[in-house]
């Protein structure tokens, strides 16, 4: 008897994935709760597991393919005998087939129905499956000399006449990123874009404990003459942009001096403290005090969240961007948020996010200051009410009450607000106790 494999819905936006690779070879034993295969979502890459034992039997799309949610992927038969069977009906995979009915898969954790199909859960859980189970090797999917690396990673191996195969690669299941390569040539390290508010994007070299300035946030672009197809998640960030067009918003901005905060920041920065999450904190303190900038639009009306979630938007190596949420940051001290935030970030850059570390912001930061620029307006993103841009903070030439003239560091912020429950004053009045948080109590922020 053989059952089919789908492509899951690994998110309720989802509605294609691409196969990254296949951890098992068609005539692998397979047992139930083993994944088989990887899958790369809008957001995040996910291990797909098979709810039964048996035999994988055929791979009818190969890794690299990409294929819409529901659609049958692989085939896992009961008995060793019926792997031929299902081989010769299948071995013109890219021929059309009869389908039967499909199942409709929406769990984003746990994909079940009374038609076995397959289970899904993130990366890091499954290694320690296969540390009691298994042995699988990670730099592999169909074949053991096939090596898995991002594109980025591909592109510029070439480039530096690097043999992929003789790299370990540091992300899911041994797949090979930007930063492999780079120590592999013994070149410096890139640092995604994460807003720690300094001049420009920090670099570190592989080999010591050099800082150095580069003023390209680790985007991949291609050269001259190229066209470079979208990937997944800049496929979703494109349909989240659209949908937004749709949004009646409206902005505003405030000058905030952060001489204080500046101050306050040298303090606790040895102590492990980021500047994202001192900014994060200060948003969601102020958040407190004025609900309507933490609520969001639906059909029923003005809908206000039990929780201050705040997400961060991170540009990722091979283009895109992706939110990590900080849950509840108002309620924790600002050593523990700032842990949390590292470990978003070094996750999130090996797409190995839960959806819900991801999906759940009720308000969002986007922060450009390492870049130096003086302002911008960010694009509201889909099911929020509001978002925070954050530019660099700079000597600037400020008058005071009294007619004095002095230079004081100031930062622009800018609010993009869905003017269907957020009003002009509502955006106001939280910038100006925002900008009081920050320039005269940042101390405050510390528990």
């Amino acid at each position: 008897m053989s059952h089919e494999i789908f492509m899951p819905a690994l998110s309720s936006t989802m509605t294609e994935g691409k196969i990254v690779e296949w951890l098992k070879n068609p005539g692998d034993k397979v047992e139930r709760g083993e994944s088989v295969l990887v899958v790369e979502s809008d957001k995040a890459d996910m291990d797909v597991e098979s709810f039964q034992d048996g035999y994988l039997a055929a791979v009818l799309m190969p890794a690299g393919s990409t294929a819409p949610v529901g659609e049958t992927i692989g085939i896992i038969v009961e008995s060793e005998n019926e792997i031929a069977s299902v081989q010769a009906e299948n071995k013109n995979i890219s021929a059309v087939k009869d389908k039967p009915e499909k199942i409709e898969v929406a769990d984003e954790v746990d994909i079940q129905s009374t038609k076995e199909v397959e289970r899904v859960k993130p990366p890091i859980k499954k290694i320690k499956i296969q540390e009691k189970k298994i042995e699988v090797n990670a730099s592999t999917s169909n074949s053991s000399s096939r090596v898995v690396a991002s594109p980025k990673a591909k592109k510029i191996a070439s480039q530096m006449g690097i043999d992929l195969s003789k790299v370990n690669g540091s992300g899911p299941h041994g797949r090979i990123q930007v930063d492999d390569v780079l120590k592999a040539k013994g070149q410096p390290v890139s640092v995604p874009w994460i807003g720690e508010g300094n001049t420009s994007a920090s670099i570190i070299n592989a080999n010591s404990n050099e800082s150095i300035q580069s003023n390209n946030p680790g985007n991949s672009f291609g050269n001259p003459g190229e066209t470079i197809q979208f990937n997944t998640l800049q496929k979703a960030v494109n349909k989240n942009m659209e949908s937004s067009l749709s949004v009646p918003c409206f902005r505003v901005g405030y000058s905030i001096n952060t001489d204080k905060l500046d101050s306050f920041y040298k303090k606790v920065k040895q102590n492990g403290v980021t500047m994202t999450a001192i900014l994060v904190k200060a948003v969601a303190n102020a958040l407190k005090n004025h609900p309507q900038v933490n609520s969001s639009y639906s059909e029923g009306g003005i809908s206000y969240p039990e929780e201050i979630n705040v997400a961060v938007a991170v540009a990722m190596e091979d283009g895109g961007l992706i939110t990590p949420v900080l849950k509840d940051p108002n309620k924790t001290d600002l050593f523990e948020l700032s842990r949390e935030w590292k470990d978003l970030v070094k996750r999130s850059r090996t797409k190995q996010l839960e959806p819900e570390e991801y999906s759940t912001g009720t308000f969002t930061l986007s922060n450009l200051g390492m870049f130096g620029v003086d302002r911008f307006d960010a694009i509201l993103p889909p099911g929020t009410g509001a978002i925070l841009a954050i530019a660099a903070s700079k000597p600037t030439v400020v008058a005071g009450d009294n007619g004095s003239i002095s230079v004081k560091k100031v930062m622009q912020v800018n609010l993009t607000a869905d003017h269907r429950v957020i009003y002009g004053a509502d955006g106001a009045a939280f910038l100006k106790d925002l900008a009081n948080l920050i320039e005269n109590h940042p101390e405050t922020l510390i528990t």
